[in-house]
């Protein structure tokens, strides 16, 4: 017995005999165990009870797995990769674009990221809202609090990297895969941590983050706000994001359905804690027509509490339906109408900020924009907009130098040598500024239109008539006044029967709403 190897019951010392006493103390109680192992019959059923008891009580106490078979097959069926018992990983639909030199993600445009080098990835499936807009249509867990077994964060993350470099090996044979992007996108240097779910809800969050640098992979973390104390004790973040998805109590509850009563104070709460963070953090708002797209002043409100580095404005992407949404395409704005959204909100912020006060926001400045996919951000003036030493010219600087983040985020894992925003901070290429003629498309990449899905003009007046054609060439004067007359006559049609509203929203009974805006009549049109 191994029990046996190093009793030495010759051994006189004090301390030998102690070992003689757990000797004869465990040959005694073996005995006893004999003894209690005669049973007659009658009590054999009485004790295999008692067992069969303890066996279940056992079963219980465990923590359970949080995917369940059914939910595991829906999320496998629409290209996840499960990670043990809670993570997964997928390959996203702007790595595969740029690999294809057919552009980049607005993280690519807005931070500079290199999108096929990107791994997106989450640690926690389940989540504490039910947002009308997931795209995931609430196929994954939800829960307020963790419950669930622990998978180990090293494991997580291996797994994940060797999942998502499969994954890439297996775009080899996509037509217009660009070799030499392909040789790089096996080596990966971005996580967005925003998959699917809450990634703050993992216990070891921090490990997880950690291993992540140790491997110089910048992390991008998204999280709902609701769960402020995780923040609060948070390791550093490259970009770390709370979704502020409604600026009122009852909006926020339509919007997210969160599970915890006090969700709004949870979300304040969090964004109160951001202030203190050193490194750079973001304001994420979906802009859904309908339902959150009129409440400027609430939205500067909580972007005030935070004094978030960024915030950033992306019109809602309509995912089709399902019984777990009732967003229809009309709650998609256009990209011009995020435009407009955002400059209100900039200059509401303004106003706070010249109002002062005991603690008045930061300046903000449109800096980006992304039109692929309605995507633009504000960015405070004190951190990004620095002064050309020769021309004193304003220069944003929006994009992140990697290579230094990494290693001041290594250096206070570390050594506990602090770091902040501006230490990492790199120059905006001239074609992600807002107001570039590339809308923040990469211009060494080729923008590529379904067939048939081409739109038929490029440029618009404030009234919504086509000023540009597909290829932006100016339309003829002749074909413009006919298209302001159509317009016109619309629009007049549209006021006679709905009073002088320019656009008007009526609610179903199953609460779906339903957007109709005239302006709007010649933006999808397609060649």
């Amino acid at each position: 017995d191994e029990k046996y190897d190093n009793f030495d019951v010759d051994d006189e010392s004090s301390e030998g005999s102690a070992v003689e006493s757990d000797y004869e103390e465990y040959e005694i109680e073996e005995e006893q165990q004999q003894g209690e192992g005669v049973a007659d019959l009658e009590d054999m059923g009485k004790i295999m009870s008692t067992q069969e008891k303890e066996k279940n009580e056992e079963k219980k106490s465990d923590p359970k797995e949080m995917v369940t078979p059914k939910q595991a097959a829906s999320l496998k069926k629409e290209g996840y990769k499960l990670i043990g018992t809670h993570s997964a990983v997928k390959l996203c639909r702007w790595t595969k674009h740029q690999l294809r030199g057919r552009g980049g993600c607005y993280k690519h445009t807005f931070y500079g990221i290199t999108s096929y080098q990107c791994m997106e990835a989450t640690p926690s499936l389940a989540c504490a809202n039910k947002c009308v807009f997931c795209w995931r249509h609430h196929k994954n867990p939800v829960g307020r609090t963790w419950r669930w077994k622990t998978d180990d964060p090293y494991e997580i993350v291996d797994t994940a990297v060797n999942l998502h470099v499969n994954m890439i090996k297996g775009t080899k044979g996509i037509p217009g895969v660009l070799p030499e992007r392909w040789k790089e996108a096996h080596t990966v240097a971005h996580c967005a941590l925003s998959l699917v779910g809450e990634p703050i809800m993992y216990p070891r969050i921090n490990e997880l983050l950690q291993e992540l640098h140790r491997r110089t992979i910048s992390t991008f973390l998204v999280t709902n706000g609701q769960h402020p104390d995780a923040i609060d004790t948070l390791v550093p973040v490259t970009q770390l994001y709370v979704s502020v998805d409604a600026p009122t109590p009852d909006s926020l509850e339509a919007i997210d359905r969160p599970l915890f009563k006090d969700a709004f104070e949870r979300l304040k709460k969090s964004l109160r804690l951001l202030r203190n963070r050193g490194q750079r953090t973001v304001a994420r708002l979906t802009i859904v027509k309908g339902w959150n797209s009129d409440e400027i002043d609430g939205y500067a409100d909580l972007i005030a509490l935070g004094k978030c580095s960024f915030v950033e404005l992306k019109g809602v992407t309509f995912c089709g339906t399902s019984d777990a949404s009732n967003l229809n395409m009309s709650n998609s704005p256009w990209h011009h109408e995020v435009k407009e959204f955002a400059e209100k909100l900039r200059r509401r912020l303004q106003v706070l900020t010249e109002r002062g006060g005991r603690d008045p926001p930061p300046l903000y400045g449109l800096a980006c924009e992304h039109k692929h996919s309605c995507s633009v951000l504000l960015a405070r003036v004190d951190q990004f907009a620095k002064d050309d030493p020769v021309t004193g010219e304003r220069k944003w600087h929006t994009w992140i130098d990697y290579e230094k983040y990494n290693k001041l985020a290594l250096r206070e894992q570390h050594q506990g040598i602090k770091f902040g925003v501006e230490d990492y901070v790199a120059p905006t290429p001239e074609w992600g500024l807002a107001g570039a003629s590339e809308e923040g498309f990469d211009p060494t990449d080729l923008r590529h239109h379904k067939k048939g899905k081409r739109p038929r003009y490029k440029r618009f007046d404030a009234d919504g008539v086509p000023t540009h054609d597909a290829d932006d060439r100016p339309l003829a004067e002749e074909l413009r006044a006919d298209l302001t007359e159509k317009m016109n006559r619309a629009v007049e049609k549209f006021r006679r029967d709905n009073g002088e509203e320019q656009s008007v929203m009526t609610e179903s009974k199953k609460g779906e709403r339903l957007i109709e805006d005239p302006r709007l009549m010649f933006r999808g049109l397609t060649v």
